[in-house]
């Protein structure tokens, strides 16, 4: 891929809001209710990168259950009580405007639902950032590991997927850029291990500080 970066596409969850290790702790919690039992280790290996829905049917499948519609609604509290402590991911702010000092666009592109990324970004202070280039799976029919979010949003920005750089923490992320024909780059300081990041047309990095130089285009 020689094609100049022109749009970068974040994720939000792990990316640029430190979240995941919140979310896993209470995900832990709630599934034990549920009656599955599972480590911090195996909630990551199942779940982390997925929508809501993808999670939904993991349970069902698992407990041999049907879940009835908003089943999770009495859960949502607990999580928003304990997204209170969110914070930014280090050096995300830097590279946010390393980024718009260079001239790119970028937007966020997310398996969660809109009101759970705005809700995010709200808090840790991000939301101004982005104006109205926030995109969800609640845009598209189908969740990462499939490209349709990330080809909507670079089609919506008006950029060529060959132009696009995603920045992923999860393999399923990983998985849908390179599906979408854009350049990856796999934040390799959260919960996912790096080396499920690694692989074709992608850079596995470990500090967001780094990543306006691997970017390019007089990011650095």
């Amino acid at each position: 891929m020689d094609a100049p970066v022109e749009l970068v596409i974040f994720d939000c969850d792990g990316v640029l809001v430190d979240s995941e290790r919140i979310a896993i702790r209470v995900d832990i919690e709630v599934l034990a209710e549920l009656g599955w039992t599972l480590t911090e280790d195996e909630v990551v290996e199942r779940f982390v990168g997925r929508s809501d829905e993808d999670m939904t049917r993991a349970i069902e499948q698992h407990l041999g259950i049907t879940l009835p519609n908003a089943w999770d609604a009495q859960f949502t509290p607990r999580y928003r009580e304990a997204m209170a402590e969110l914070t930014v991911v280090d050096g995300v702010p830097e590279v946010l405007t390393a980024v718009e000092t260079a001239g790119l666009a970028f937007c966020v592109a997310s398996n969660g639902s809109h009101a759970k990324v705005e809700h995010s970004l709200a808090l840790t202070g991000l939301r101004g950032r982005f104006a109205d280039r926030v995109f969800s799976v609640d845009d598209v029919g189908r969740a990462k590991p499939e490209p349709d979010l990330f080809l909507h949003a670079a089609a919506t920005m008006g950029i060529a997927p060959e132009s696009c750089a995603v920045v992923e923490d999860s393999r399923y992320g990983v998985a849908a850029a390179r599906a979408a024909g854009m350049r990856v780059f796999g934040y390799g300081g959260g919960v996912t291990p790096p080396a499920w990041l690694e692989g074709p047309d992608t850079v596995v990095f470990h500090h967001m500080r780094d990543l306006p130089e691997l970017l390019g285009a007089g990011l650095a």
